[in-house]
């Protein structure tokens, strides 16, 4: 067992604890929080010395493992730039555990992420929900799969109308072919459902826990009507979804309030590197979160190395969004927006033993990295 000792204890639910504690069984689970914990002889312990003690950091948007660090064209394994709709594709099977990036991520406090193919197909392929700790994917698993990844506007006609001279080259383009798979699959569906045994098809065999509401789609979407199609091809057929970067989030915070979306919101930090970005400002949660859409915050990594997550929570409560809120976002909000709330966002009884310890608090220093990342019980990293 892991005992932390004399930590300034920010749980994400409930009120934080000074001079608190935390114990992780040996099964990595955490086993209490308090401020007066008794532990079994032989336990080992953590003193935290009223440094500040939260879960692990939780990314719900990034490529970490699939676009590699330093690799350039070999390290591109998150894009199937050959088809415009391949479901099919799964992240899990493109992961790269030894990339560098994941030991960054860990100094910089974030344990869990949610990665998966990019964004130059409109549909892409599942996401998975790993954590940043160990050296083969299938133990670093959350949940898999979690959502499959569609996309809308300037990528996807970048990639296919611009340079292929091929469908899509519109807006319009990119909503067919998305309606068009939609049909068949759920065609698919009713027939195997009905004992009809339709011919194998991969693609829409990969599309049934999406028709079946137990993945959502993953939204690519900047622009505003890009958003607003989304949600209505969403509606069409009955399923679930998240909106990704959600770039023109201000200026249609009712409308998504209205529809009880949830928004990840990023990559905010650098330039705007082309059109759908000039609405780009870290003061978006603040005015969705006060509109009353749930919000998480995204690094997109590695547009934004991931390490950066908190310091980019931290940019958008110097923008406007509460401090606590702020945290939330990087936190609960993302593990219980993707589906990964049983297991990590929290410092609660029965989760995932996932704590840092921090050297000072990240949302307001520059340079508070963690002085200890501990993912499932043990520890990962420890600052000299």
């Amino acid at each position: 067992m892991l005992l932390i000792k004399n930590g300034y204890i920010k749980p994400m639910v409930g009120p934080d604890l000074e001079c608190g504690c935390v114990l992780i069984g040996d099964n990595g689970k955490i086993v209490e929080v308090g401020q007066n914990i008794s532990v079994p002889e032989g336990t080992e312990v953590i003193d935290a010395q009223g440094k500040l003690v939260t879960p692990g950091c939780v990314e719900a948007h990034c490529h970490i493992g699939l676009d590699n660090e330093g690799n350039g064209w070999e390290g591109n394994d998150y894009n199937e730039i050959v088809d415009p709709l391949t479901p099919e594709m799964r992240a899990i099977d493109s992961i790269y555990p030894m990339d560098e990036a994941f030991g960054l991520a860990l100094q910089g406090g974030v344990t869990t992420a949610c990665t998966g193919p990019g964004s130059a197909n409109v549909v892409g392929g599942t996401f998975a929900a790993i954590k940043l700790a160990g050296k083969r994917v299938d133990k670093m698993i959350v949940k898999a799969p979690l959502a499959m990844k569609c996309a809308f506007g300037e990528n996807p006609k970048r990639c296919y109308g611009q340079n292929a001279k091929k469908s899509p080259m519109t807006r319009m383009g990119i909503a067919a072919l998305l309606r068009e798979l939609l049909f068949k699959s759920r065609r698919y569906l009713e027939d195997k459902e009905s004992g009809k045994n339709p011919a194998f098809d991969m693609k829409l065999e990969s599309m049934i826990p999406v028709m079946k509401k137990e993945i959502p789609l993953k939204v690519h979407a900047h622009r505003s009507d890009d958003i607003l199609t989304a949600i209505r091809i969403a509606k069409e057929f009955g399923l679930q979804l998240t909106l990704d970067h959600c770039t023109d989030g201000t200026c249609i915070a009712d409308e998504l309030a209205e529809e009880g979306v949830c928004a990840f919101v990023g990559p905010t930090l650098g330039g705007k590197s082309k059109i759908e970005l000039q609405n780009k400002s870290f003061e978006t949660p603040a005015v969705l979160h006060k509109a009353g859409v749930p919000i998480s915050i995204i690094t997109d990594a590695p547009v934004i190395p991931l390490q950066y997550l908190p310091m980019c929570a931290g940019l958008a409560a110097n923008a406007g969004l509460e401090m606590e809120e702020a945290w939330h976002a990087i936190t609960i909000n993302p593990a219980v927006q993707t589906g990964i709330g049983d297991r990590v966002g929290s410092l609660e009884p029965g989760k995932d033993g996932d704590v840092v310890i921090w050297n000072a608090d990240p949302l307001t220093t520059i340079g508070g990295d963690a002085y200890m990342t501990i993912v499932e019980g043990k520890i990962v990293y420890k600052k000299n």
